[in-house]
């Protein structure tokens, strides 16, 4: 067996009656692999982010396709493995993400019935060539995680945590723009699905998702297209780049070298900062002086 180590991120809405149950033969099935890292279940659908040996991660993408309901997932890989994970960690929530948004998706078995338009890195492109500067790129994802990179000409939503967004989303910049085609993205889809659901029903016109989100424009363009900078990853990785021209577009707080490394004193996620590694180094020395 190869001992190579990946990471995968997935997710998929569907119904999910029996979300305790889901997640017993989760743990049970992940435990028995070997992997590591974080799945959520709701009644809407399943998020996970799995690390360990490729081998094995097949194997749980067999597991799932051998269910009529989890079958057909989009698995995006990245290089990494089970020591960007502490532990396995699964658990049933209301929400696979957290927007406060539960009785606003409508979920079948084909998904996210009332969300934006599906577009893959392709067909992005020809909206972009075909509408120009008409097109609005909307971050689906909090502030700490746009800084280290985004796509071009990105309104940047004042968000902290997902339920930030639907004050954004009607009281925000993005707000006077509800009759332009409008692209949301995050890492890897999930957040837009919902997020793209919870604009239409605020009345925006013409609203699209990412297909596959960042992660997956990044295996087609790497960093020759419309993406610039580096992906916030949840895991010990921090950041990721698509390839050895990904950009530092971030600025050091301290000394305002251009960076992607972030630093976080308080254990708290949405409280990271942009500081160089030079000057994350000083902090550190004065700290400990």
């Amino acid at each position: 067996m190869s001992s190579m180590e990946k990471i995968i991120l997935y997710y998929k809405f569907v119904p999910v009656s029996d979300p305790d149950m889901t997640m017993r033969w989760q743990r049970e099935l992940c435990t028995r692999l070997s992997l590591k890292g974080r799945i959520l279940i709701s009644p809407h659908g399943i998020n996970g982010t799995l690390g360990g040996n490729i081998e094995n991660l097949r194997l749980y993408k067999r597991a799932m396709n051998e269910t009529q309901q989890f079958k057909g997932i989009t698995y995006k890989w990245s290089d990494g493995g089970d020591q960007h994970f502490p532990k396995l960690k699964v658990k049933v929530k209301s929400e696979i993400v957290a927007f406060d948004a539960a009785d606003e998706i409508v979920v079948s078995e084909k998904g996210i019935e009332n969300g934006g338009k599906h577009l893959k890195p392709a067909a992005l492109h020809k909206l972009v060539e075909e509408k120009g500067e008409d097109v609005i790129f909307y971050d689906g994802r909090n502030m700490y995680e746009a800084e280290i990179g985004r796509f071009k000409n990105t309104i940047i939503p004042k968000t902290v945590t997902s339920r930030d967004f639907k004050k954004d989303i009607e009281e925000g910049e993005i707000s006077k723009h509800k009759d332009k085609p409008i692209v949301t993205y995050c890492t890897g889809g999930i957040r837009c699905e919902i997020l793209s659901a919870m604009m239409k029903n605020r009345g925006y016109k013409d609203v699209y998702q990412m297909d596959g989100g960042i992660a997956k424009y990044g295996e087609k363009y790497k960093d020759t297209g419309l993406w610039e900078g580096k992906l916030f990853v949840f895991d010990d990785r921090i950041n990721m780049g698509f390839s050895s021209d990904a950009k530092d577009i971030a600025s050091c707080e301290d000394c305002g070298a251009k960076t992607s490394n972030l630093i976080n004193s308080t254990n708290i996620r949405r409280k990271l900062h942009v500081v160089c590694e030079g000057c994350s180094s000083e902090r550190t020395t004065q700290t400990e002086a």
